[in-house]
């Protein structure tokens, strides 16, 4: 048996066990995927995959089994080749992360910077999409850290730590009625037409829970994944918004005077958790440590230390 065949199996079944996609993925052919599979399951003595004629059609019981030590095989694999990296390389590299837009817009340039200033050889790869899509991203191995708030807890292979709290706020034309109010009530945000995220961005979920609890069916009149857009239609008079705090925070709109004003609502929609994730098992170089901890002063190397060496997958605060 060998790498070339733990990898086949691996990749045919992120790819939905079509192997003329594992063929392009891999840039090899497919008789030849077929046929490395089907001496590992000779040498195996069992069948990895169910067929129908040619075609793989699931993955058998003990195939499962055989895929849980693949996937822990080819895991030592990588951190082999990032030890290597480690210990030739100590201050240079490429720090990969995978994140959605309002922490790479709002959050991360900070950290991002000081990172450079610290590690001048380490390059940044900013890689974003949806929560799930960033979970995705770090399983894969695309991204040696993610940085979101919904759904990284929600994976076992994933260790995921507390970095900071936040909450959303109203946002209104300084001239809104609204804007003259210090604490807005749910009812109050019932009545307009509103602007927010899409349901599966930046803790909209709580926003949607907590008109339902209290019987409430909120007008959104748009959607969006960038808080930047939200802030435009509302001072284009589409209504109010409802954005994460950071991204008023530097905005000169909402300075004395400015056009816009922003009200918290954290007592209607509760506080969100920005949580970091990495792949368990994973090995992580010097400067992932170190842009941890310039992420939140909640983190620390020996703390992320121990979560990856223990069981448990999510840690409070």
């Amino acid at each position: 048996m060998n790498l070339h065949q733990f990898r086949f199996v691996q990749e045919a079944v992120r790819r939905n066990l079509n192997l003329t996609e594992t063929a392009k993925a891999l840039y090899t052919s497919q008789p030849g995927i077929s046929k490395a599979i089907l001496e590992l399951e000779e040498e195996l003595g069992v069948d990895i995959f169910a067929r129908h004629g040619k075609r793989l059609k699931r993955v058998t019981e003990p195939g499962q089994e055989v895929l849980r030590s693949i996937e822990i095989i080819m895991r030592e694999v990588n951190n082999l080749k990032r030890i290597g990296e480690e210990f030739s390389k100590q201050d240079a590299g490429t720090l990969s992360i995978a994140t959605t837009h309002t922490q790479a817009r709002y959050v991360l340039p900070a950290p991002v910077a000081q990172l450079r200033r610290r590690f001048p050889k380490v390059s940044v790869s900013l890689h974003q999409g949806t929560p799930e899509q960033v979970a995705q991203m770090v399983l894969e191995e695309t991204a040696e850290i993610g940085l979101a708030t919904e759904s990284l807890a929600n994976f076992d292979d994933l260790v995921t730590l507390p970095c900071y709290e936040w909450q959303h706020v109203a946002v209104l034309p300084a001239q809104h009625p609204l804007a003259a109010v210090e604490r807005l009530a749910l009812e109050q945000l019932a009545q307009e037409p509103l602007i927010s995220y899409h349901p599966s961005f930046t803790g909209r979920t709580k926003i949607d829970h907590a008109f339902s609890l209290k019987r409430l069916k909120p007008n959104i009149v748009l959607e969006a994944i960038d808080s930047d857009v939200i802030k435009t239609y509302v001072r284009l008079g589409l209504g109010v918004g409802i954005v994460a705090e950071m991204a008023v925070k530097e905005d000169p709109a909402f300075q004395p005077g400015g056009e816009l004003v922003a009200r918290p609502v954290g007592h209607l929609f509760g506080q969100n958790i920005a949580r970091v994730a990495f792949k368990r098992g994973a090995y992580l170089r010097n400067f992932v440590y170190a842009f941890a901890e310039l992420l939140s002063d909640r983190l620390s190397r020996p703390l992320v230390v121990r979560a990856m060496s223990n069981e448990a997958s999510s840690y409070d605060l």
